[in-house]
């Protein structure tokens, strides 16, 4: 089959013959287009990609998640060596322990070592997975673990809850004076708010020491109620001296959001390894990844993960998710007696049907009056600032932030993140940032950040002098190439080499070792991220490959070749060469290891 024509050159305004491109069609210098072959690892790729997206209508779009990936995970907790006797301690479940006893054999079945350099050990001095470490022959000697007491010290990384902690969070142990105390405000106001619904507003029943009312949708602020009745007099108010204490507003911390590059909080390839990857590279502001608010206040250690924060990130956020003001309430109060984080985002944005239908997430744009309380709740309770991040609406046509954003300022927010499309786009299309800009003017004098398809310092240049934000938060653009906040500061275009883009690579797989483990199951952890991260990584185009640049985010290649081999190889669509270049950095994977990215490229096709 032959390549189809080129389009038909047109002239610039300088007379300059430049080839026609197609909308959506990344401009490749036609020396590096290429047919793409035709392999029998592209076939099985192509059949698991089917499997995955088997649905009973054929015009259905590939939009959202790979729902039906294959599991990754080749390693059963018989093979894995106990961790107390990995501590060199005694295991209290003795024979009935889910994992082995026997270290003679464990260590004449443990797969050989990948290197022989600890990132554990070269850093503190000591590495806590001792026997089971992959890179062990650096501190394994006679079966024993040695310890360098020279180089001996902790492990920075902040918000690593105790098993104590979560203990206490999955059997009810913690109490929330603050949050019952709103809470049950919020409870009276809703009565007394039905009562009045139910009388007319001059009634003689009525004796107000202020009130405010609002009709139709918008709120209503109610200072002190009584009711007068034969057996005396009643408060029902919700702040008054006889119910409870005022609740004050604590003096917030304030940040300065201005002009700083923001890295977006990323579900799963948003980790703590990647973070650290853009830190270096320039990012001044990281959140976490979105943290579901019931797991969270449900102990589970898996969901308190997601916040650990390491010492380089300097001004860290906590994302977190939720659907009710009570539990977002708690969580707010817990968050200010136990986690280390300079402010806390509330998740507006997440498109996943999952989670809207729970309501949460984009859903919520849609229950004013439950947004209300929530961000009132959570501002009044938290120390740091409250930042929030939406979408323009729930419905493409109906857009609805420019309404909601004014009213966020009321209700205590500090600062709004707005992505530029709807629920319902989800990442198709371009985002709308005229629509940024107004909701921007809108806001003032809250700052508000605007997000969607930066992927240049001169698309960083562009939305920051010609519309009304604050800063500008990068998502995708920093998935698909992290240097681009070396670029914004810098504001040139780099034409990083592939051996550089390796480099980075490397860096992410080393931090993903010492995050995630260095043992197998650690080494398992990091290639499913790094994989997951190269999903996005392969859509960078090098510059030097380019016919004109800067590079579009939605716009999708010919099949091409790059300058080098390990530049073609770091291009590839193919998940069989991102495992090649996975096993470059972490040792070879089992025979049955299979992977599948978790995020569909619905706006890049």
């Amino acid at each position: 089959m032959d390549l189809p024509a080129a389009p038909a050159e047109k002239n610039d305004a300088n007379g300059v013959a430049k080839p026609a491109i197609e909308p959506g069609v990344a401009p490749i210098k036609q020396e590096f287009i290429r047919r793409r072959p035709c392999t029998a690892d592209n076939n099985k790729q192509d059949c698991l990609q089917q499997e995955s997206n088997d649905t009973t209508s054929a015009k259905k779009r590939k939009r959202g998640q790979n729902k039906k990936r294959p599991v990754t995970s080749s390693i059963e907790k018989r093979q894995l060596l106990c961790p107390k006797i990995i501590a060199d301690e005694v295991c209290e479940f003795g024979d009935s322990c889910r994992f082995s006893h026997d270290v003679d054999n464990f260590l004449e079945s443990k797969p050989p070592d990948i290197g022989d350099k600890c990132v554990h050990f070269e850093a503190y001095g000591k590495c806590p997975y001792g026997l089971a470490c992959r890179y062990g022959s650096s501190h394994i000697a006679n079966k024993k673990n040695i310890i360098d007491h020279d180089r001996l010290r902790p492990n920075e990384t902040k918000n690593c809850m105790s098993r104590q902690d979560l203990a206490n969070l999955r059997k009810k142990q913690i109490e929330f004076p603050k949050s019952d105390v709103y809470i049950q405000a919020m409870s009276k106001i809703t009565e007394l708010l039905e009562i009045l619904s139910h009388q007319e507003l001059n009634s003689p029943l009525w004796h107000f020491g202020y009130c405010k009312v609002r009709h139709s949708n918008h709120s209503i602020l109610i200072n002190s109620y009584k009711r007068t009745s034969g057996e005396g007099s009643v408060t029902i108010g919700a702040l008054t001296d006889e119910d409870l204490v005022a609740i004050r507003p604590l003096e917030k911390k304030k940040i300065d959001f201005s002009n700083k590059l923001f890295l977006a909080p990323l579900t799963t390839v948003g980790n703590l390894p990647f973070r650290r990857i853009c830190k270096t590279l320039g990012a001044d502001v990281t959140c976490s990844e979105m943290a579901l608010c019931t797991n969270l206040l449900q102990g589970q250690q898996s969901e308190w993960a997601l916040v650990k924060r390491h010492p380089s990130e300097n001004l860290f956020g906590m994302q977190v998710c939720g659907a009710w003001p009570d539990s977002l309430t708690r969580l707010s109060e817990y968050i200010n007696d136990h986690v280390e984080v300079d402010f806390v985002d509330l998740n507006l944005g997440c498109p996943i049907e999952l989670i809207c239908n729970q309501g949460a997430g984009s859903a919520l744009m849609g229950r004013a009056t439950k947004l209300q309380h929530i961000i009132r709740g959570m501002s009044e309770i938290l120390s740091v600032p409250l930042t929030v991040k939406i979408r323009t609406g729930i419905l493409s046509k109906k857009s609805t932030a420019h309404k909601l954003v004014p009213q966020m300022k009321d209700w205590g927010a500090s600062l709004v993140t707005l992505h530029g499309r709807s629920k319902e786009q989800r990442y198709t299309k371009l985002a709308d940032w005229n629509y940024i800009s107004e909701c921007a003017a809108a806001a003032a004098p809250m700052p508000l950040i605007g997000n969607g398809d930066i992927l240049s310092f001169e698309d960083y240049l562009e939305h920051v002098n010609n519309t009304n934000v604050t800063g500008v938060m990068i998502a995708r653009g920093a998935l698909i190439k992290p240097w681009i906040f070396t670029e914004i500061k810098e504001q040139r275009h780099w034409d990083i080499s592939a051996n550089e883009r390796f480099e980075i690579l490397r860096k992410f797989a080393n931090n993903g070792l010492e995050h995630w483990g260095s043992d197998s199951m650690g080494i398992e952890k990091t290639r499913r991220f790094l994989l997951e991260w190269l999903s996005f990584l392969h859509r960078y185009i090098p510059i030097g490959v380019l016919e004109r640049v800067p590079q579009r985010i939605n716009d999708r290649p010919p099949y091409y070749v790059g300058r080098n081999d390990l530049e073609t190889l770091m291009s590839s669509t193919d998940c069989a060469d991102w495992i090649k270049l996975s096993e470059m950095l972490l040792g070879t994977v089992p025979t049955n290891f299979r992977f599948l990215p978790k995020h569909k490229a619905n706006s890049y096709q």
